[in-house]
């Protein structure tokens, strides 16, 4: 099983002792989670997570999340469970879920200010619950059972910085499914498919990626309202999809050619909004938020179901 790395992403594991000591105390404070229990159906999420500045920085983005956390921890039922599908955990061969108790949090990326490098999200894990899930899904691909990982990843940044603002506590435990990059878009769709029962037994599914990414066009210094004209092209036609309830079109983006390939050189940061469409159901209306772009070239565009 391959997955990316970086030597920024070691770097950050050398976290300081009193950040260290602070992570073991907040997980050992919540009681390991045993198993999933009935609940009402939870929401689930897509986040356009953007420069991982964001976790840290005063912005509209950080405020917009903060504000959900804050309306989701005020509804009568919490999440028992985050389940995370970030577009910074690939893997190759199959599909791995983090089973540790306490997941690190990774830096994976590279120069950032130091401020951006201490920041630690101590969310518990679930490792019972991940082996469980782990025999509950199914590849897509061959049928086979998921993979459990307990003790090499963990909590990326494309996790901990939407988290860290939403749920600053880091109570609630977070497990992360990585995305198997060897296969077609339909295959990440189908296992978002799965995930949608878990709603139901008190999941919060999060995608975090974004629905346009392009680094090599990043214009530094651009409006929230500026985009290229490409990126607004398919940042629409997406929109549009999702409004018309039109989820299972998502998985054929790649058919809209030449502004795909330019929208997303590489798809790592659009495969979680599959996951995230797959756990709707038909009769959810979505709800936009921070649809704007960063950079010109990163569209910011959220959506919440349920």
């Amino acid at each position: 099983m391959q997955r990316r790395t970086s030597l920024a992403a070691l770097a950050g594991l050398a976290a300081s002792s009193g950040a260290f000591m602070a992570s073991l105390t907040s997980a050992a404070a919540v009681p390991v989670l045993q198993g999933l229990k009935p609940s009402p159906r939870m929401p689930v999420l897509f986040v356009g997570h953007g420069s991982p500045m964001n976790a840290i920085e005063d912005n509209a983005w950080r405020r917009s999340w903060q504000a959900l956390g804050g309306e989701l921890l005020a509804r009568a039922v919490q999440p028992q469970l985050i389940l995370c599908v970030s577009a910074h955990w690939l893997t190759r061969g199959g599909w791995q879920l983090t089973g540790m108790a306490s997941p690190k949090t990774i830096h994976d990326f590279g120069g950032f200010p130091q401020a951006l490098f201490d920041q630690q999200y101590p969310a518990p894990g679930a490792p019972l619950v991940a082996r469980s899930l782990a025999s509950e899904l199914k590849s897509p691909a061959t049928g086979a059972a998921l993979g459990v990982d307990a003790s090499e990843w963990g909590l990326d940044h494309g996790t901990w910085s939407v988290l860290k603002p939403m749920f600053p506590q880091a109570q609630i435990p977070v497990m992360q499914l990585s995305m198997d990059y060897s296969r077609p878009p339909s295959e990440h769709y189908a296992l978002g498919q799965q995930l949608k029962s878990l709603r139901e037994r008190g999941v919060l599914i999060v995608g975090s990626g974004n629905i346009v990414h392009n680094l090599r066009a990043t214009r530094r210094g651009a409006a929230p309202n500026e985009a290229y004209d490409w990126a607004t092209e398919f940042d629409t036609v997406v929109q549009d999809q999702i409004k018309k309830g039109q989820l299972g079109a998502l998985q054929d983006f790649q058919k809209l050619g030449a502004v795909a390939l330019q929208v997303h050189p590489t798809h790592e940061h659009y495969l979680p909004l599959l996951y995230a469409a797959g756990a709707v159901h038909a009769s959810e209306m979505p709800r936009f938020f921070n649809t704007g772009y960063q950079s010109a070239s990163i569209s910011m565009r959220s959506v919440l179901w349920g």
